[in-house]
């Protein structure tokens, strides 16, 4: 799991995604066992880092893929990627929500 979440933000950091976060959810209920935040430059931007990840991540089995314009979520059964518009970020705050998931949880 760390060779695969380490590889996804290299592949992120590469391609200049900003303000990556990685949350560690395997000790809690939650569906996946890591969610990882990444904001984007922009849309296409978004959707460039999405086919990125599709080409250099073949090997991974893709249960569904989002796509929005400034929100885009890739579910890999235990990973869920994240790649928001810094304007989306701020206002749906992702963090926040896991962080208090996180307490209510412990």
């Amino acid at each position: 799991m760390k060779n695969r979440i380490e590889n996804i933000v290299d592949i992120l950091d590469s391609k200049k995604a900003e303000n990556i976060q990685i949350f560690d959810m395997t000790k809690r209920d939650y569906f996946v066992d890591q969610v990882i935040i990444a904001s984007t430059l922009g849309e296409r931007h978004g959707f460039s880092l999405l086919v990125d990840l599709k080409k250099r991540l073949e090997d991974e089995s893709y249960l569904h893929v989002d796509d929005d314009n400034e929100w885009i979520v890739i579910d890999l059964g235990d990973i869920l990627i994240h790649l928001m518009t810094p304007e989306y970020r701020s206002r749906y705050s992702l963090e926040e929500f896991l962080e208090k998931y996180d307490k209510k949880t412990n």
